[in-house]
């Protein structure tokens, strides 16, 4: 089974049109629909898109983060990032969708993140 990005959006900017006031600070999330190649069905995955400087702020005025479900640019593009995040994704293949899941959760916040059906 191999993934591919389907959509890609944000609830803060319109990815298409978003011109930064300083391409080098600044981030933005990234809600990417994934789904399997070969069939129906999609699943929310998240990413910070961020530069290293616009890190370094927030860390300093914020303390410590995790650095996890971020992708580093330099500087902010999101045409560019997508097309990174799409190359990304659509290579991730496994022997079933669990699987495949895991793998892009390696990327971006998975809705099924630690997901474990009851007994």
């Amino acid at each position: 089974m191999r993934a591919v990005l389907r959509s890609a959006h944000s609830s803060d900017v319109d990815l298409d049109t978003y011109e930064p006031e300083d391409p080098t600070d600044d981030g933005v999330w990234v809600s990417l629909m994934v789904g399997p190649a070969d069939g129906p069905g999609e699943e929310s995955f998240d990413v910070l898109v961020c530069t290293p400087l616009w890190l370094r702020r927030v860390v300093t005025e914020q303390g410590p983060r995790v650095g996890r479900h971020h992708l580093i640019v330099e500087p902010l593009d999101l045409g560019v990032a997508v097309d990174f995040l799409r190359n990304q994704i659509n290579s991730v293949e496994g022997p079933d969708w669990p699987t495949v899941g895991e793998k892009i959760a390696r990327l971006g916040y998975w809705e099924f993140e630690d997901y474990r059906p009851r007994p």
